[in-house]
């Protein structure tokens, strides 16, 4: 039952926010625990937070300009450009 209210209070807190903030948010959150898990220690789940934080902001940011896209190159970099 805690789970379940913990899961609905973090819905409503970011069910107002920009996609900016949404997706650092869910990022931040996600990362923390494939980072804590992976590793079993705080550490792991602060990097995993810091970054998924970054990674859901830059998504987030995408998704409010219209037009744009987010794609990887060849060697794994990301960058923003035009839609097709």
């Amino acid at each position: 039952m805690k789970k379940v209210i913990a899961f609905a209070l973090i819905g409503l807190s970011i069910a107002s926010c920009t996609p900016t903030e949404q997706g650092a948010g869910i990022g931040a959150a996600s990362g923390a625990v494939i980072g804590g898990v992976a590793t079993g220690n705080v550490r792991g789940a602060a990097v995993g937070a810091a970054i998924g934080g970054v990674t859901g902001a830059v998504i987030g940011r995408v998704s409010e300009q219209p037009g744009q896209c987010y794609y990887r190159d060849r060697y794994g970099r990301r960058y923003i450009d035009d839609c097709p």
